[in-house]
């Protein structure tokens, strides 16, 4: 059964029927999203979704092993019986992979678990203080508090995200539909709230924007992982 979610569709749309294929193959599990109303649909096992849409709209198609894919939406497929969106596989080239940027992602350097350090609520307040005087900022510059203090910021920040996201999605989500290996399910997590537009839509809740944008993730990181292999 194919799962659409959606938030006050216009009247004026219709309920589109469609089928995922990838050259001769149904795909399930691709994420399709109508970019104008933010309504999200998941293809089922024969690869069928179905999802509100009107003439014109943009579908975004997108899943972990397969190009991401846009179609404009026309009154030929609006009056067809079952629109055929053709999917390619997603190919990869390890040998151009840079890997540099993430190749040492712990909790301990993403500061997600700071061990040894004493924890400072709330963060901003202390940050504030420490550059209240003249005498203090002379003083903090010496010792390097206000650095310090400016870390467990950002510590609390991705404190933060990191628990928005491990409520956000259920485990299932991550080994069946993005394939990630359970082992690696919370090295997956810190890489995405290392993301700027991912920690956003964590932090304005738009669960459909994380719900796009962690397919890609989960391809970046699968590369990562198969490449250091």
């Amino acid at each position: 059964m194919f799962v659409q979610f959606g938030f006050g569709q216009k009247s004026n749309s219709k309920e589109l029927l469609g089928r995922i294929m990838e050259q001769s193959t149904a795909i399930e599990g691709v994420n399709i999203i109508n970019n104008t109303t933010q309504v999200t649909a998941v293809s089922d096992s024969d690869g069928n979704f179905s999802i509100a849409v009107r003439e014109g709209e943009v579908l975004v198609f997108s899943a972990v092993n397969l190009e991401p894919l846009k179609k404009r939406i026309t009154i030929e497929d609006l009056t067809s019986n079952l629109l055929i969106v053709k999917m390619n596989a997603k190919e990869v080239e390890l040998k151009e992979v840079i890997v540099n940027e993430n190749a040492n992602i712990t909790a301990e350097n993403l500061g997600i678990i700071p061990y040894g350090q004493k924890k400072y609520t709330p963060a901003e307040r202390k940050v504030y203080t420490a550059n209240s005087t003249s005498v203090d900022k002379l003083l903090n510059g010496i010792s390097g508090r206000t650095a310090m203090l400016k870390k467990e910021v950002n510590v609390e920040k991705k404190e933060a995200l990191f628990r928005k996201l491990e409520y956000l999605f259920d485990e299932n989500y991550y080994t069946q539909r993005l394939k990630i290996p359970v082992d690696y399910i919370k090295g997956f997590q810190l890489f995405c709230i290392e993301d700027a537009e991912f920690a956003v839509s964590l932090n304005t809740k738009n669960k459909t924007m994380s719900m796009f944008l962690i397919t890609d993730l989960a391809r970046k990181y699968l590369t990562i992982l198969e490449n250091e292999k």
